[in-house]
């Protein structure tokens, strides 16, 4: 059993650009129960998109470890689902029925599956009947402009879906609207498979109301985690307490993965995230300014060992 609901599960939501396997393996070694890819276009899959490919190499961390895709046509869901039925260290694959991004939702894929609950579920089948992983799973929003949650989580299950992670905003919402906490409890109500609850939690004490509000089994966490990877130690430890010294060995850590997957680019890469992860630190804005001129890997761990 890799999963056990009988506890609260840990997510790190897929993240493009931000979720990579550096970011994942630095999460993994410190709390999170389960890891999910950036989402692939099961398109970009089929047609040996070398560069999704990559997107699916995993850390040895990552166990569990599932897959993202996303799609609108079954027969090209299915090439995907027997491409990653060759992969060997996946655990899943989810579906993704939340992506709001204009190119996607054109293709019919993403949050715009929420429109056509048939072929909403006809796709979740097709990847039950086709995977030889031993989990499918599903990331909805709440509908595409309206509220439809019970409905589409209903058809989830009925497809054979074994758990899903609700998105508490509509596409409508974008990453703006506030988040509906009490429309993903009634969803969680009106099923009997697990239901991760998604959306704005940001700090420990606030994914332990969500938890205890919406009675999900589990919180998946996004954003929130960008600057703030140690959520997950947190809530494994079920305290939010967390020293400067912890904080810096998993800075340091996840430094090290960047470099050790992306080659001496990582540095220069990890830039965007020493912006979030200095924020509210005194001399923030120098720092910035400063490693935004360093490329080299030594200057670069030198530059973070001294500022935080």
């Amino acid at each position: 059993m890799k999963l056990d609901f009988s506890k609260p599960l840990y997510v790190l939501a897929p993240l493009a650009g931000y979720t990579d396997l550096p970011f994942r393996s630095v999460v993994k070694k410190f709390g999170a129960d389960l890891t999910v890819s950036e989402m692939v276009s099961s398109n970009a899959l089929v047609y040996e998109n070398k560069k999704s490919l990559k997107m699916l190499e995993k850390s040895p961390l990552e166990d569990p470890y599932f897959v993202q895709i996303a799609g609108s046509d079954a027969e090209v869901v299915k090439k995907a689902v027997e491409i990653i039925n060759s992969l060997d260290g996946v655990d899943g694959i989810d579906l993704n029925c939340g992506c709001p991004v204009p190119k996607v939702v054109k293709q019919g894929a993403g949050s715009a599956l929420l429109k056509d609950l048939d072929r909403f579920k006809r796709i979740i089948s097709t990847i039950k009947e086709y995977s030889k992983k031993r989990y499918t799973s599903v990331k909805v929003r709440l509908g595409f402009s309206e509220n439809n949650i019970v409905a589409i989580a209903k058809a989830a299950e009925e497809a054979g879906a074994d758990f899903i992670t609700i998105h508490g905003r509509t596409r409508s919402g974008g990453f703006k609207a506030p988040v509906n906490y009490d429309a993903i409890a009634e969803a969680k109500a009106a099923v009997s498979i697990p239901v991760i609850a998604n959306g704005d939690i940001t700090d420990y004490e606030k994914a332990q109301w969500v938890l205890a509000h919406t009675k999900c089994d589990g919180v998946m966490i996004g954003r929130g985690a960008v600057g703030n990877p140690w959520i997950f130690l947190q809530l494994k430890r079920g305290s939010a307490d967390i020293d400067a010294a912890t904080k810096k060995a998993i800075i340091l850590e996840h430094f090290e993965q960047m470099v050790r997957f992306y080659g001496a680019y990582g540095a220069v890469l990890f830039r965007k995230h020493l912006h979030t992860y200095s924020k509210g630190y005194p001399g923030a804005t120098e720092f910035r300014k400063r490693v935004n001129e360093i490329e080299d890997v030594e200057q670069m761990r030198k530059a973070i060992e001294e500022f935080f």
